[in-house]
């Protein structure tokens, strides 16, 4: 959904008025060199000329590497809404992007907004904004929007996407030169993985804290599901990995929303129907009634993944701070028991030098002498996987050799 926004000034304060607009979703325009699309089109594109019949102001976004290790680009454009008033009107958004050098690589996106009827006073501006993904590469966008008077907005630039010298290791799910639709679907089917068979692969049980970066913020905003996602991701396409276990919780609502036993692959479906039950900001009166609930349900937790009979070869926690008025009390962590498998924990946190204390979860790892990694950017996911799963092969091939690891 894309959104009409009116803005004024009232009283040192800016009032918004949204009237929403009827988006078809972006995608490909069929074909390679020469798709189908209007001659008219076609013209302006490879003209390269800045076209103002539809008075429009576009701004483009750089390149920006994301979780996912993609890289993310895209536009926003503001028409005035003078200029959309009168009857029902339809905006068509044609753009191609050109890999330099790479002609044969171009690929053309198109977008439709319908625009509902506005009276012929209407303020303020209207806003609209694309994007794409891709991989390492210089690009050039030519793009143009049109209404149904054939009036066109043209607009063209460049974009370039680079990981810097110390992040060249980093292995990016989009090739370089190449160009894709942005993923609006974040627990879309995970494709097969080429993983390692019988005694090779690895065995993992994932802890994963479905919650907000702010501890007591009433949703889940789409920036920290896409990271949490991303870190499942990244670690389901490592080939070392062979069988998953997962818990999916949230310590807010004290809720585990699904689980997972000794699977060939992590089932993201399953976990976005999960967490579209999930409802945060109500509170059960059982629980207020619980001096420390959390903790008593983050002991539980522990204590009953912990000591579970299915064989692993590491226990993985993930997610934000967990920032409890009492920590997980050291005679309920004993209960476990000594451990013979390794403990991580990715701690996602966007704000280390705001929150750079230990956290709940932390404080548990540190007990089991587990390693912990802050992942605050990309990098960060990616270097951190790359040495925790290091780690647990060293640390089953140590175990299997018969040899007491070093403490």
């Amino acid at each position: 959904m894309k959104y009409f926004r009116s803005n004024a000034f009232v009283a040192g304060s800016v009032a918004c008025l949204l009237i929403p607009l009827s988006l078809a979703s972006q995608g490909f325009l069929a074909g390679g060199k020469a798709p189908r699309m209007f001659g008219t089109d076609i013209a302006v594109l490879e003209s390269g000329e800045e076209r103002q019949d539809l008075p429009c102001k576009v701004e483009d976004t750089k390149a920006v590497l994301g979780f996912d290790l993609r890289f993310h680009a895209g536009f926003e454009v503001s028409v005035p809404m003078r200029e959309l008033a009168g009857g029902e009107n339809l905006l068509t958004i044609v753009f191609r992007v050109r890999p330099e050098g790479k002609p044969e690589a171009d690929r053309y996106f198109i977008q439709r907004v319908k625009v509902p009827e506005l009276e012929e006073d209407a303020k303020g501006e209207a806003y609209l904004n694309g994007g794409f993904d891709m991989g390492e590469g210089k690009y050039t966008v030519e793009w143009l929007m049109r209404d149904r008077a054939e009036r066109v907005c043209s607009h063209t630039w460049k974009v370039e996407a680079v990981l810097p010298p110390k992040d060249k290791k980093i292995e990016l799910n989009e090739p370089a030169d190449t160009v894709e639709p942005s993923h609006p679907e974040q627990f879309e089917e995970e494709p097969p993985v080429a993983r390692g068979a019988g005694e090779s692969s690895l065995n993992v049980k994932v802890l994963i804290n479905f919650a907000p970066q702010r501890a007591r913020s009433a949703t889940l905003q789409p920036v920290d599901t896409s990271a949490l996602v991303s870190i499942l991701r990244t670690i389901s396409r490592d080939p070392r990995i062979g069988k998953f276990s997962l818990v999916a919780f949230n310590m807010q609502d004290q809720k585990v929303l699904y689980k997972q036993q000794n699977a060939d692959r992590i089932d993201f479906p399953k976990i976005g129907e999960a967490l579209r039950e999930l409802k945060l900001g109500t509170v059960d009166l059982k629980k207020l009634a619980v001096k420390n609930s959390e903790t008593e349900f983050l002991s539980e937790l522990l204590q009953k993944e912990l000591t579970g009979s299915e064989p692993t070869d590491a226990l993985i926690f993930a997610g934000p701070k967990v920032l409890l008025d009492q920590n997980v009390p050291q005679e309920a962590l004993k209960t476990v028991g000594a451990l013979d498998y390794p403990v991580f924990y990715l701690n996602y946190n966007l704000y280390p030098q705001q929150i750079p204390w230990r956290d709940s979860i932390g404080h548990a790892v540190k007990h089991f002498r587990g390693v912990e990694y802050t992942i605050t950017h990309p990098r960060d996911l990616w270097f951190a996987v790359s040495e925790m799963v290091q780690k647990i092969d060293k640390s089953r091939q140590t175990k299997r050799a018969g040899v007491t690891p070093a403490k």
